[in-house]
Order: C-alpha cells, then sequence, then structure tokens
C-alpha cells in the first residue's frame, strides 16, 4: 500500500517533466547533443550551452543518459530555484524545501557550492546552512509521514549562485561518468574515455572500418572504440546515484538495461589494433582486454609506432588515433617538438588516405601539421589541449 510519501514522489518527481543538465568537457558539448537527441526520450528538447547540455524529460531519461551518453561527464537533476540576497532570505527559503522527494532520510549529501556576482558568496556558510535545511526538515518528516527504509547511498547536492539567484541540482550519476568499470589501471599521459570518445565521433567513427591506436598508453581510445563498435553503453557495467533516490524504479531499470542490450553488435575478426612501445603497458592492457572479453574485437601488440607500417595490421584505411606523450614529466619542449615533427612525417608517408584523430599539446604544435585537419580546443586536467580530426592527404 502506497504511504503518503510516495504519493507525493509520484505526483512531483517521477511524473512530473523536469530540467536536467549533462556536463561536459569544455569544447566537446556539440557531441554530447547529437548522442543525447539519438536517445529514446519522453521530451525531444535540448541546448548546448557552455560546459553542457540542458534538456528536459521524465525521471527515466536520465537513466537512459546515464546508461548511454559517452561524452557527458556527469547528469544533474534540477531540483529547485529561488533567489535571496542574505542568509535569513535563504534560510526561510529553505525551510519548506521537499528534500524528502529527493533524499533517503539515511544519507548525508555533499554540498558543493559555487557563486559569483552575489551578495552571498561563502560557500561554506551556504553548505552549512543547506545540511541544517536537510537534517531539520528529516527530523520533522519522521514524526509526521512514514518513510520507507532505504539502503544508504552517496550523494551530492550542487547549489549555484549568480547575481542572488539559487539554483539547486542533485547529481544523478555519483562517481563521474568516465570511470566505465572497465578499465581499472591509467598510463603515462592518461586521457578520460569521456574525452576519447568526443575524439571518436568528431572523427567520424563508427566502428566499421579499421582503427589503428598506436600509441596505446593504457588503451583508453581503444577500449572506447570497442565500445562504440560493439554497441555496449559505457554506464552497462557500473553504478549510479540515482539508484540511492527515493523515486528510483528497479523495474524501470532493469527494463532499459535489457532493450540495451538488444542493440548489442557481436564482433567476430578484430578491427581495432592497439599497440605501445611499452611491453608493460601491453601486458596490463591485454588483461583487461582478455577479462572484458573484448578480446575479439581488440588486438594489442607491443610495437613502435616509428617502425609499424599500417600494411602489416590490415589492408583497408581506416582511422589512426594518437594521444603522444607530453608534458612536464614525459619530455621538454624541444623534445615534444621533434616527437611531433617525427609522428607528422611518419604520417605523410605510412597513413595516406585514412582518417586521423591527434591530441596536440598546445596551438603552436596544432599549426604544424603538414596537411589540414579541423581544430576543436578543449580543457583536459587544467590544461588547454588541441583535438585535431580530419583526413591525410592520399
Amino acid at each position: 500500500m502506497s504511504n503518503p510519501l510516495s504519493k507525493r514522489i509520484r505526483r512531483h518527481v517521477t511524473g512530473r517533466v523536469r530540467d536536467f543538465f549533462a556536463i561536459t568537457t569544455l569544447g566537446f558539448e556539440k557531441p554530447c547533443f547529437d548522442e543525447l537527441m539519438s536517445l529514446p526520450l519522453s521530451v525531444r528538447s535540448g541546448i548546448i550551452v557552455s560546459g553542457g547540455v540542458e534538456f528536459r524529460g521524465k525521471v527515466h531519461d536520465c537513466y537512459l543518459a546515464n546508461l548511454n551518453l559517452r561524452t557527458a561527464s556527469r547528469i544533474l537533476m534540477r531540483i529547485g530555484c529561488f533567489k535571496a540576497t542574505n542568509f535569513t532570505q535563504m534560510e526561510k527559503k529553505l525551510s519548506d524545501f521537499p528534500w524528502e522527494l529527493f533524499l533517503c532520510p539515511t544519507v548525508a549529501p555533499r554540498i558543493s557550492v559555487t557563486a559569483r556576482h552575489s551578495r552571498l558568496y561563502h560557500k561554506g556558510a551556504i553548505a552549512e546552512r543547506f545540511q541544517a535545511s536537510i537534517s531539520q526538515r528529516f527530523s520533522q518528516m519522521a514524526r509526521q509521514e512514514e518513510i520507507s527504509p532505504s539502503e544508504s547511498c552517496g550523494q551530492e547536492i550542487f547549489v549555484r549562485v549568480v547575481d542572488d539567484r539559487f539554483t539547486i541540482s542533485i547529481d544523478s550519476s555519483g562517481e563521474i561518468l568516465h570511470k566505465r568499470g572497465i578499465k581499472k589501471h591509467g598510463g603515462e599521459a592518461p586521457i578520460r574515455e569521456t574525452i576519447a570518445a568526443a575524439a571518436l565521433k568528431l572523427s567520424g567513427y563508427d566502428g566499421s572500418a579499421p582503427l589503428l591506436d598506436p600509441m596505446c598508453g593504457s588503451g583508453t581510445f581503444s577500449i572506447e572504440a570497442a565500445m562504440m563498435a560493439t554497441n555496449t553503453p559505457p554506464g552497462c557495467l557500473r553504478e549510479f546515484a540515482f539508484m540511492g533516490w527515493p523515486s528510483f524504479a528497479p523495474q524501470r531499470w532493469a527494463y532499459i538495461k535489457r532493450e540495451s542490450e538488444k542493440g548489442l553488435t557481436r564482433i567476430r575478426t578484430p578491427l581495432i589494433f592497439a599497440s605501445d612501445q611499452d611491453k608493460a603497458a601491453c601486458d596490463t592492457l591485454k588483461k583487461s582486454v582478455r577479462e572484458n572479453e573484448l578480446d575479439r574485437v581488440i588486438r594489442v601488440a607491443s610495437s613502435d609506432f616509428f617502425e609499424l607500417p599500417p600494411s602489416s595490421l590490415t589492408d583497408q584505411k581506416g582511422l589512426v588515433v594518437l594521444n603522444p606523450p607530453y608534458g612536464e614529466r614525459l619530455g621538454t619542449k624541444r623534445e615534444i617538438r621533434k616527437l611531433f615533427n617525427a609522428i607528422f612525417k611518419k604520417l605523410k608517408h605510412d597513413y595516406k588516405g585514412w582518417k586521423i584523430a591527434l591530441i596536440a599539446p598546445d596551438r603552436q604544435i596544432a599549426a604544424k601539421v603538414p596537411f589540414e585537419l579541423s581544430a576543436y580546443p578543449f580543457n583536459h586536467g587544467g590544461a588547454k589541449r588541441i583535438l585535431l580530426v580530419g583526413k591525410i592527404p592520399s
């Protein structure tokens, strides 16, 4: 039998169209928008903004987005908005906020605050008052309504204050979405899976042609390409914060996952070739590929990019992806320039007619490419990088 709280949750949360925000790496909002619009959402509404995509939908659309978006870092659900110019006003607004619709009583959520152009700017003081509001609300609710027990699940509330206007969101993802649950190892020049997915999409990769990852490192590009080629949802092996919401519908989630499995593609002959001169990195990648049953899709071998002709792996032209080592730990600026000049020479000689996705450390290096490519600046690890995609002249 439904209790009053369950009825309120159905009326105000699961039964209502809500606002969501898919966070992306700056510079890769368009691939995320395209992905989102390809999903069977209940409301086809999306707007590209700086740092992400705003969209509307039901709660189960949030499930879909977390399961399927390869280029999003996190999905937030907007749960409230108000204006306050002082703490008294803010506390009054929070006193009636229905936290029980979005949080379980056993959970003390983390509160993340950003504030600019506002009279209330002390992030710690704002977070403390939000925590106090949540605690007080649940102490009152425990006396007034029956609340079904729920397993404790980490939750995070995002509070954004701009021009004295508060926007409150709850994180539906939990761990950042680049954590697919597949690759447990890292490399010397790691790149996030979400960035690799954006690079693959912008290069036009669809899994039908060979892909060479000849400086594979930890294998992020290869594994991400394998998941795309087999239509494996990026979130199929992990859990999400929305599973701890009072509104979570396990049967709906199970149905969504079952439907996604119907689209899986079986590949019998490897079309993805990963290699690196670091044998230890290749051995680690081989183990991960084998454990996740991707060895039918990815072939891993230790070899030097400069000594490996693509014709030794495939007689078809496809996509070559490169995330060369660079940075203070991996070489001086002079050494990096020398490395990229050698890469350009190798590509021009051996990869005529191939598509390419190349990560360059800066605009100066990108400007040295001897053929025309499209450039997509993006932020990674606090540094500005350039994604270069296009086709190497025949």
